[in-house]
């Protein structure tokens, strides 16, 4: 028997939560404020319950999630109600979830520097000169650290939010400033940038959800957007992204909520990377006349739901390639998804005509790389197998009382492999499904490390280029095959499975920058060659 408030549930669920209903306008007669139950909502939220009541959520009243409800009643909804955003309130039902979201993993590390050494991007300082994460770029940790850790590294603010209780806060969760205390504006640390933007923060929490315009517009209803004030931005910030980023509050449909993802996915139409047979499960409702936009899906599809964060995104300002042109925060382009892959990514780039900063020695203009699962993913063998994230990355659990669940801690499957891959991979042990997992990550780092290794090349010969008095036009030919090689090179970088998610395309992408790297070096060594002075090294 179908169900006759599907269609209503479907559109009324991307809500997100009462306080934006309330602001469509429906005020009949005013109720009575005596009990405050569901049923004193329902008389002038009738799209509430038809949601609710047909959810799993239907026992649910509304003050759980909701204060200040009586007050909204008696002043005819001119006093909005407050939201509740503490993940603790979805965890008094959901405790083994809200237990594993904050559990910390001893083994994941914390602030681990890739551009050392032993780190992802050994010759990350040489490669991104001139750019801020040259002052940290750590790997990351778990999700309840998304704002504690972006807060206190080096790069943010100049190093001005600290640990309140020094190196002991590193294994410290819950409300940011609880753990993190503020220096003051006078406070910087030698060796930091003043690096930090408000749309950054929106993929690290859920804070904001009812603030922030679609796009991070300016509106008179929205209290903050891209151009606000970093500072003041983070001290309205206390949780981490939480449940109602991938959970629908009221119908408890999976979500999206991350405006620019939403504008990618309607941007490629059925062309989208999370697109099967040309269709996506996603219901997109723009509501409050294009104040915010949520996307609603029936059935979990966690590519989509994990790629409001695990992708490449423009949040920072930069410059046209068509004219030099400063970006500023005004311009949509700083809150843009391309959802392209390495291969596509420099063209899209420069049909957008936006590039992020130049490079401190050749000057090529370089575009800094995000976290691109997402579009890494897209299109691998477990893709096309229909694997989605939280199979590997969220496996079941048995918890305390014998009842299933996923876990939300978001593991690494290299430390939990019989729950994460042996479930498709029974005849396979861990030992040896381990094995075959660093083997491709040893390949993969290995072609990163080239990379790596022939753009500096390209660096140094350029320096050596211009100091013989190579022309422009050759130094600009080198600068383009520096453009080229750096995209596909740091889009394994910023990724964060070593090429695991799609080996195939990493060893293309990676060969390809190796190669541009040396036809770069060549280039110029020719040219050198013919002023008589001394080459480089050659890329033979």
């Amino acid at each position: 028997m179908s169900n006759p408030f599907a269609p209503r549930r479907a559109l009324w669920s991307a809500a997100g939560s009462l306080s934006l209903v309330l602001a469509l306008g429906f005020q009949p007669a005013k109720p009575k404020a005596a009990s405050l139950g569901k049923e004193t909502c329902y008389q002038c939220h009738d799209q509430i319950q038809t949601m609710k009541e047909g959810s799993k959520h239907a026992r649910l009243a509304c003050t759980v999630c909701h204060d200040g409800l009586a007050k909204h009643v008696d002043s005819s909804g001119e006093v909005k109600p407050v939201t509740k955003m503490d993940p603790a309130i979805c965890g008094s039902c959901h405790k083994d979830q809200y237990q594993s979201f904050f559990k910390v993993n001893f083994e994941g590390g914390a602030r681990k520097e890739k551009g050392i050494p032993a780190g992802r991007s050994p010759m990350q300082d040489k490669l991104l000169a001139g750019h801020g994460f040259t002052f940290e770029h750590n790997e990351p940790r778990g999700h309840a650290f998304m704002v504690i850790d972006q807060f206190a590294v080096d790069r943010f603010q100049g190093g001005r939010f600290q640990f309140r209780h020094g190196w002991k806060g590193v294994t410290e969760v819950g409300k940011t400033w609880d753990v993190l205390e503020d220096k003051g504006p006078q406070f910087k640390l030698p060796e930091t940038a003043m690096a930090a933007n408000p749309t950054c923060m929106q993929c690290k929490t859920s804070d904001h959800i009812l603030k922030w315009k679609f796009l991070g517009e300016k509106d008179a209803k929205a209290r903050w957007d891209r151009t606000s004030s970093p500072v003041e931005v983070a001290k309205d910030t206390h949780y981490p992204v939480g449940c109602i980023q991938c959970h629908d509050p009221h119908g408890t449909n999976p979500r999206i909520v991350r405006d620019a993802l939403i504008q990618a996915i309607g941007r490629e139409g059925d062309k989208n990377i999370f697109a099967k047979d040309g269709k996506t499960d996603l219901k997109v409702v723009d509501f409050r006349e294009g104040f915010r936009k949520i996307g609603v899906m029936q059935k979990t599809d966690s590519r989509m739901m994990c790629a409001q964060c695990h992708v490449e995104y423009n949040c920072n300002t930069g410059s046209q390639w068509s004219d030099g042109k400063k970006v500023g925060y005004d311009d949509p382009r700083t809150n843009h998804f391309p959802l392209k892959n390495a291969k596509q990514l420099l063209a899209h780039y420069k049909k957008l005509d936006f590039y992020d900063f130049k490079h401190a020695v050749t000057g090529a203009r370089l575009i800094k790389m995000q976290h691109p699962e997402a579009e890494a993913f897209a299109g691998s063998a477990h893709d096309r197998a229909g694997v989605q994230c939280h199979q590997c990355h969220m496996p079941k659990q048995k918890g305390k009382d014998g009842k299933i669940f996923s876990t939300h801690g978001v593991i690494r499957p290299l430390a939990e492999v019989k729950a994460s891959c042996l479930g498709c991979h029974p005849k396979d042990g861990v030992d040896a499904k381990k094995y075959e997992i660093e083997t491709i990550r040893n390949y993969v780092k290995g072609k990163m490390r080239k990379s790596e290794y022939w753009i500096g090349r390209l660096i140094d010969t350029y320096v050596v280029a211009r100091r013989a008095g190579v022309g422009e036009d050759v130094l600009a030919k080198a600068r383009e095959k520096h453009e080229e090689a750096h995209v596909l090179w740091e889009f394994w970088t910023a990724e964060n499975s070593d090429g695991f998610h799609n080996p195939e395309l990493a060893r293309e992408t990676l060969t390809g920058a190796i190669k541009a790297a040396k036809d770069g070096v060549d280039l110029l060594n020719q040219a050198i060659d013919a002023k008589g002075a001394a080459p480089a090294v050659s890329a033979k």
